[in-house]
């Protein structure tokens, strides 16, 4: 019997989720609720990028050999010092007859779930790949479950740019209900104080979205903090943030301090978007009672932040950013085509890689 979360295709150990297995069974024939595509290109995450390269230092064979190890041996992408993967495009080959997720043979894809719970198999070697970006040119297949999630690739936007962009989708679409939450609150209260909103790595893709989106549902007043100044002057120019401010997010006095100068007092919602360790204290010493932090970065550690919390006396809600909210991938989308400084500061990205 197959099962619609991919119990099935675990290998070991028995009894876990796709995620949480070491290994999974990327055999490219499918059960009737499975879905297999034809891989074009692989997105790592920003988390599992860094770590790679900053561990073969900057040498892009050998991360090439390491990601190509470490498809071969788990059948999926799943960085074992992050624990996270990235996501995919490519092109629908097979439709199981069961499958309820609405795709036909032909349609091109993205995946909308991490490539840690999605059966992988290479077959061209990552050839046209250099080792050296977090977009992968691909040969090979996927294969998705009954409660996996595609989106169709939009026929207005290079596949490259939606790929970008469907990669963090989730960090708008959570930003926004958040902000917007904050907002109302602040309407039956009758307060006319404005949210005040902190996005920490705000030049980056889920950064320069979630301010986009902030913005969208009723901050009155945004910071983008970035580390550089060249990133600093990226994002002045996209003009998606009130004020733009340079600090090192693993600086916790640092980063609450530049925060609480730009927005006047600490920020009622944060944002981490960053793809370093330890700027968990940070962002909590930046944000107000009784205000949220929410981390996208799955360079986040969790206890970290909860400790944090509680050695400040922090009054705040943490959230973690899981990458799934209803409607996220037509919103991020939309925030692009919409946005002139959000696609200025994508393409940018794009052309660099």
């Amino acid at each position: 019997m197959t099962s619609p979360v991919g119990l099935h295709r675990v290998v070991e150990p028995a009894g876990v989720l796709p995620q949480a297995a070491w290994r999974l069974d990327a055999d490219p024939r499918i059960a009737p609720n499975e879905v297999r595509i034809r891989v074009e290109r692989l997105n790592l995450d920003a988390a599992s990028f860094r770590q790679l390269s900053e561990k073969h230092g900057g040498d892009g064979e050998k991360v090439r050999a390491e990601v190509l190890e470490i498809i071969a041996t788990r059948g999926k992408m799943q960085n074992p010092v992050t624990g996270s993967g990235g996501m995919l495009i490519g092109t629908v080959e097979e439709v199981g007859r069961r499958s309820p997720l609405e795709l036909t043979a032909g349609d091109r894809v993205a995946t909308l779930v991490s490539l840690t719970l999605t059966p992988l198999t290479v077959l061209d070697g990552l050839a046209r790949w250099d080792g050296r970006s977090e977009q992968v040119p691909c040969d090979g297949y996927a294969i998705l479950f009954a409660r996996s999630i595609a989106a169709v690739l939009p026929a207005d936007l290079h596949p490259e740019l939606s790929l970008a962009v469907l990669d963090v989708c989730g960090a708008p679409a959570l930003t926004g209900r958040v902000v917007a939450e904050h907002v109302a609150r602040r309407q039956r209260e009758n307060d006319p104080t404005p949210v005040r909103v902190a996005v920490i790595g705000g030049a980056g893709k889920s950064g320069s979205l979630s301010l986009a989106a902030a913005r969208r549902a009723g901050a009155g007043r945004t910071v983008g903090v970035v580390p550089v100044a060249a990133e600093r002057d990226a994002l002045t120019d996209a003009g998606l943030a009130s004020v733009v401010a340079l600090a090192d997010a693993r600086d916790p006095v640092a980063l609450s301090t530049v925060v609480t100068s730009a927005l006047g007092v600490p920020a009622d919602v944060t944002v981490v978007c960053v793809d370093v360790p330890g700027c968990e204290h940070g962002a909590v010493l930046a944000t107000a009672d009784g205000g949220t932090v929410i981390f996208f970065s799955m360079a986040t550690s969790f206890a970290a932040a909860a400790l944090g919390a509680e050695g400040l006396a922090a009054d705040v809600t943490m959230l973690v950013g899981n990458g799934y909210v209803p409607g996220h991938a037509e919103l991020a989308l939309g925030l692009l085509r919409s946005e002139p400084g959000v696609r200025a500061l994508f393409e940018s990205r794009l052309a660099a890689d």
